[in-house]
């Protein structure tokens, strides 16, 4: 396959022909392709996979950086097997970082051979370990320039889960107390960052390695969940509480440091590993079900709203993340960056839990 070059991308101008211009250049390229479900050793490397053709909303980008998300390894495991498996192979990838290389008949917002970053939605099947990704206008937003495509491609998927969370659900303003608990991943500490900018008063939970990590990112404290007596150590109540661990005992203590009229809400929503269970037909519903429980449940013992939490393509909120990124208060640090050739290793080392914090594949 020949890749066009930088020069050759900025004569392409976001019209339909241009896309079929380009065609001539992209009709395949590599791809990480996940034949069934399994360990990383089934992920396959190959190089002539095809390029569909771009709808009028959609964007292709030319892939410089993605980052290894919780959601690729469980999916990779298997989660969501009863949505995914009739349509394997599947592409894995949420997050992604690159140039703009064509654009559909229908997009305003972007043009060819600009920095991008962004983020696809978590049932997308062609996911971005490729080449050249394919996401919707509404899903990517210009890079900010403070920021290189490995830090950006680490940064899109959480921050639109905690987004979700905290200003679609929550609703946070500035004044408010929040609870993050678990805050050392990368949805934790971009919820932290997303809180104090908003004006908020933040504390976390958190492993002893990401003290100091977090206390840097804005919160007032940082509760080592092993070392200290978690009930005891955080004092007062709370506005909302995002959990990202999500196992009943952290619900618990969650749903008990909120005021009367706050927010729970958790990362760890049932429906997919129900559907999982029980398929489709049966999951979903006993999901739906599950949840309306609870809410009534917590609602009448605790006035309290609870909550499942996912990741939704919201482009006021990513393009928000963009200036909160360009302002210098939001970053996830990187820890490792791998080549796009050695996949296998980087999912094994996440699996395995022999890096701490965020891992990025790079592309040549």
């Amino acid at each position: 396959m020949r890749i066009p070059s930088n020069r050759e991308f900025t004569r392409i101008t976001p019209s339909a022909f241009s896309y079929h211009r380009l065609k001539s250049y992209v009709s395949d390229c590599r791809a990480v392709l996940l034949p069934s479900f399994g360990g990383p050793h089934l992920l396959e490397l190959r190089s002539h996979v095809q390029v569909p053709p771009l709808k009028p909303h959609e964007v292709l980008v030319r892939t410089r950086a993605v980052s290894v998300n919780p959601l690729d390894t469980r999916m990779r495991a298997g989660y969501g097997r009863s949505i995914f498996e009739r349509l394997l192979p599947l592409i894995l990838g949420r997050d992604v970082s690159g140039e703009v290389a064509a654009v559909g008949a229908s997009v305003t917002s972007l043009s060819v051979g600009e920095q991008v970053f962004g983020a696809l939605h978590p049932t997308a099947v062609r996911g971005t370990y490729t080449d050249y990704a394919i996401l919707s206008e509404d899903e990517v937003t210009p890079k900010p320039d403070s920021l290189t495509h490995v830090e950006a491609s680490a940064i899109p998927f959480a921050a639109l889960t905690a987004w979700r969370g905290l200003k679609c659900t929550a609703r946070i303003s500035e004044g408010q107390r929040i609870l993050v608990v678990g805050g050392g991943g990368a949805v934790g500490i971009t919820a932290i960052q997303l809180a104090v900018a908003a004006g908020c008063s933040v504390v976390t939970t958190c492993g002893s390695q990401s003290v100091e990590r977090l206390l840097a990112a804005g919160a007032e404290q940082a509760v080592d969940y092993v070392a200290e007596d978690v009930e005891l150590a955080i004092k007062g109540k709370f506005d909302a509480v995002l959990d990202t661990i999500g196992v009943s005992e952290t619900e618990r203590i969650g749903i008990n440091f909120l005021k009367r009229g706050g927010h729970y809400m958790t990362l760890q929503g049932e429906a997919a590993s129900l559907a999982d269970r029980y398929g489709l037909a049966i999951g979903l519903p006993a999901a739906t079900a599950l949840l309306l429980n609870k809410q009534l449940l917590y609602r009448c013992t605790h006035g309290i709203e609870y909550s499942w939490t996912y990741m939704r393509a919201d482009s006021d909120g990513l393009n928000e993340i963009g200036k909160l990124c360009q302002a210098g208060k939001m970053k996830i640090p990187v820890y490792k960056t791998f080549p796009i050739t050695q996949v296998k290793d980087a999912h094994e080392a996440k699996d395995k839990r022999l890096i701490p914090g965020k891992i990025v594949l790079e592309f040549d």
